[in-house]
């Protein structure tokens, strides 16, 4: 089996790809390595990846590239696709839409045209929770209503949705979405809040808390979401027929498309998210309350029934764990006695 991995030295597609050459399954990655953050962070990822044993080919691209996302598939006969290259970040939308639009609608077409192209097998693709909008109805359900998002990048992962879908009936591509909520862990990304707490914390520099700390986030450990990933490459949507509808239930659709919440189904408060991160640090951090920001909601939580009958498995992990998984690579990969010259300062720098 040959896979495509796209955004491969991104946090969730680097410990994806790392999974699937463990499992001795041929791995090409690409990723246009910007400096939304740390690109010496991408770097490493990528590095680890090389080092390991099995066939892992790497290409430094930008899927919104036609031409060189083409060029890939006619060098490698692909068999599934993990379409995990997007422009992230929720806040960041607000200022320059136009990465948004290039990145995740141009580069998403791509991939969907390439499937198209190349007889794929089966695609699977990355949305995020923030399509729900701050949608007061809780748990979040595939079925739930999300035509209002409250973000640019927002919008972006539901026209993906869509297209998709559009694709997977159209041209009978075996499609899978998944929606992903606050995903954390080693190896995360400089931008996400855990991540630059624990960098400010360590400094000893006030952290902001917004909306006075009273917010809720379904935070999902990266191993778990990489488990569910690794199973349903094998679980390939097939079409329903219209007689089958009363059958399967408020997901069902016609096409081979099928969309998944993966979350851990346990909000934490945010507060109690800092004193966890406290704890595992062994430091109180310095603390700023500040109101809401625009473009963000007050919980997050995800109803993962769906998931867990097609593949036997949804995300577990407590906070606890994972937090002091992460804080433990943190503090190795940032050590100046072994790392370079310490936390490098993390300012987001956007191309």
């Amino acid at each position: 089996m040959s896979v495509l991995v796209t955004g491969v030295a991104g946090f969730i597609g680097y410990h994806l790809a790392s999974r699937l050459i463990d499992e001795n399954i041929e791995v090409i990655g690409v990723d246009n390595m910007n400096g939304y953050y740390s690109v010496q962070l991408k770097k490493d990822r990528v590095k680890q990846l090389q080092k390991k044993r099995g066939s892992f080919t790497f290409y430094e691209l930008d899927i919104s590239d036609k031409n060189h996302v083409d060029a890939v598939f006619h060098a490698h006969s692909i068999d599934v696709i993990y379409q995990l290259a997007a422009q992230a970040g929720v806040r960041f939308s607000i200022e320059r839409p136009d990465v948004y639009i290039q990145s995740n609608l141009v580069g998403f077409y791509n991939i969907l045209e390439a499937s198209r192209n190349h007889g794929v097998k089966h695609l699977i693709f990355a949305s995020s929770s923030s399509v729900y909008g701050d949608n007061a109805k809780i748990p979040y359900l595939v079925s739930d209503q999300t035509d209002h998002p409250v973000s640019l990048y927002a919008a972006t992962k539901k026209a993906n949705e869509v297209l998709a879908y559009s694709y997977a009936h159209l041209y009978e591509i075996p499609t899978t979405g998944l929606r992903f909520f606050t995903v954390y862990g080693p190896w995360g990304r400089p931008d996400m809040a855990y991540y630059k707490f624990t960098e400010k914390i360590m400094k000893g520099e006030v952290i902001d808390v917004y909306n006075g700390g009273d917010m809720y986030r379904d935070f999902t450990y990266v191993d778990d979401i990489v488990e569910a990933l690794y199973r349903l490459k094998d679980v390939v949507p097939k079409p329903h027929h219209k007689s089958e509808k009363d059958l399967m239930g408020p997901d069902y659709t016609i096409a081979p498309y099928r969309l998944y919440n993966i979350g851990n189904n346990r909000p934490v408060n945010l507060m109690e998210f800092i004193r966890t991160l406290e704890r595992a640090l062994g430091k109180e951090a310095k603390k700023n309350f500040k109101p809401m920001q625009q473009g963000d909601v007050y919980r997050t939580w995800a109803d993962c029934s769906n998931l867990y009958h097609t593949i036997g498995f949804e995300p577990s992990t407590p906070i606890q764990t994972g937090i002091e998984k992460f804080v433990e690579w943190y503090q190795r990969y940032y050590n100046p006695k072994t790392y370079r010259s310490g936390p490098e300062k993390l300012p987001v720098y956007y191309t």
